[in-house]
């Protein structure tokens, strides 16, 4: 396939505001994308869409408000983006959720709500917009997955899941999109630099201490700004890559699960240390 083309292309961007997919956002309105951009953070969607209609007066930028852990408002809000946007040429579903706890720890509620948001919002939304996407050559889709999507530790049995879902989901679409005019890209970032353990959930059984604790190892491992990681993540879709891998946090284990795949954390905890 020839290179995506941002400029005059109009992109679908969830979790648009904050983390990466605010830098996703950004990073497109400077590449001249028309901008649809759904959060269920109604402020941040409001500052996000101001910033880029004064930096970029020539690109088209609209704010949806959504709860993805909604699931018949999610299929109400995709056939509505498929009805008002059929010239979609780019969809990137970026929102997620974490929630701290071992499967023990978390209650079958959190458990759900958690993978309505990651994994069933952008399957529904895929569903909606995926013939617009077919009707425009050239278009793509995009999912972000996680470096949980490539293996799976302790205390990330909802997430991991989650994301191992919308990864095998991807992979199967990109497949299928082997007969279209199509890219599609499955997206693993590593310890990028976002409020996602600070915001994340935390499982009924745990304790404050614990919770406390989780956050901030993980806090610790992220490393990298979402503007970087939404350069990286574009630069894939231009070049209609289907895997994009971010960073050492995330090229590293996948090694090592490609090598060791029934041993993987047994390595990683010796070279974590």
């Amino acid at each position: 396939m020839r290179k995506y083309r941002f400029a005059g292309g109009k992109a679908i961007v969830t979790g648009a505001a904050s983390g990466i997919g605010e830098a996703l956002a950004r990073d497109l309105g400077s590449r001249g994308s028309n901008l649809v951009l759904l959060d269920r953070d109604a402020a941040g969607l409001t500052r996000v869409s101001a910033d880029l209609g004064s930096k970029h007066p020539g690109i088209s930028v609209t704010t949806v408000t959504a709860d993805l852990s909604d699931r018949d408002g999610t299929d109400e809000i995709g056939a509505q983006l498929a009805t008002q946007h059929p010239d979609t040429t780019l969809l990137i579903n970026c929102a997620g959720v974490a929630l701290g706890g071992t499967f023990d720890q978390v209650s079958l509620h959190d458990f759900n709500w958690l993978f309505d948001i990651n994994f069933h919002g952008a399957v529904t939304l895929t569903h909606h917009l995926l013939p617009a996407l077919r009707r425009n050559p050239g278009s793509h889709l995009a999912n972000v997955s996680s470096v949980y999507g490539l293996f799976a530790p302790p205390g990330q049995a909802a997430y991991a899941s989650s994301k191992f879902a919308l990864r095998g989901f991807t992979e199967a679409l990109r497949a299928e999109a082997d007969a279209w005019d199509l890219g599609v890209t499955c997206v693993h970032p590593g310890g990028i630099k976002t409020a996602i353990a600070s915001n994340a959930r935390v499982g009924a059984r745990l304790s404050s201490t614990e919770a406390q604790k989780s956050v901030d190892n993980i806090n610790r491992s992220l490393t990298i700004s979402p503007s970087d990681a939404a350069e990286i993540i574009l630069r894939g879709i231009e070049g209609r890559k289907p895997r994009v891998l971010i960073g050492l946090s995330a090229k590293l284990p996948d090694t090592i699960v490609r090598i060791a795949p029934g041993n993987y954390m047994k390595v990683l905890r010796k070279l974590i240390g």
